[in-house]
């Protein structure tokens, strides 16, 4: 018997999968969260698609003793390098944030140009390629990695001079070519959103995969029958936050995001899981 009460797991190599959480808390209220942050091995863009596999176990494990009901992997590299196989190994409804975003980018383009910025380990995966080729074969897809990305938003470098000139370097092959769709393609990317807007301009179609997520694990959740009807008591600890490293570097990024009250945040060893 599944218990609609049980929380989401949600992780991710670092902070970035907090703005899928965020989407959750907006969309699906009710539900809690177990979010993680692999804070000590972050980032997964540059690593190996069998060390992302093993860290992703590993998280998975340890969301297992938290007695989650369902786990988002909230991280691009992850989505595309260990979903598949820790989808097969887990007994619980487990999504990615790839797929929600391919879908919603091959329904919106009309030029069929569509422009994908992300980690070096997702642009070599080719995975949204893939997925938004099986929606729709005849369209372009031109990924493009942009590595400071992440740095700069961790650094609180949201709306600076600095994240704007590295932005307009990595998106001015894009432009160039002429998509008319851009996924952002790392959890971190939605946080510097209008930074990318207003460099691609109104002609370009922004998809937030975080935001497609959260709908998606809504309607899955209705689908099953797990959605959680009740809403949290007063003292009850919806939202738990664990992390590898640096909790309280992670307490303050999440603080300045989620706007949900103050967060805390739990170190724990998950090489041991």
């Amino acid at each position: 018997m599944i218990n609609k009460n049980a929380p989401i797991g949600v992780f991710d190599s670092g902070v970035g999968g907090l703005t899928v959480a965020r989407e959750i808390m907006r969309q699906i209220p009710n539900e809690r969260i177990v979010y993680f942050g692999d804070t000590a091995r972050v980032p997964y863009g540059s690593k190996s698609k069998e060390t992302v596999t093993r860290y992703a176990r590993q998280i998975v494990r340890f969301l297992q003793t938290q007695e989650v009901k369902a786990i988002v992997v909230a991280c691009n590299t992850a989505s595309a390098y260990a979903l598949d196989e820790i989808e097969k190994e887990a007994d619980i409804p487990m999504i990615g944030v790839v797929k929600p975003g391919a879908k919603v980018a091959a329904e919106a383009t009309s030029n069929g140009k569509i422009g994908v910025i992300a980690t070096e380990g997702t642009i070599n995966s080719g995975i949204y390629s893939s997925y938004i080729k099986e929606i729709k074969p005849d369209v372009s897809v031109i990924g493009k990695a942009c590595p400071l990305f992440v740095p700069l938003v961790e650094e609180g470098l949201l709306q600076d001079p600095v994240t704007d000139e590295i932005a307009k370097r990595y998106l001015t092959e894009l432009i160039d070519i002429g998509i008319d769709t851009l996924i952002l393609g790392c959890t971190h990317y939605p946080l510097i959103r209008s930074t990318v807007g207003r460099i691609v301009g109104e002609g370009v179609t922004l998809v937030n995969p975080a935001y497609e997520t959260a709908k998606e694990l809504k309607e899955l959740l209705e689908a099953e029958h797990m959605l959680n009807e009740e809403a949290a008591k007063l003292g009850d600890n919806k939202y738990r936050f664990f992390v590898s490293d640096a909790a309280e570097k992670f307490k303050h990024f999440a603080n300045s995001i989620i706007k949900y009250g103050i967060l805390s945040a739990k170190t724990i060893h998950i090489e041991e899981y």
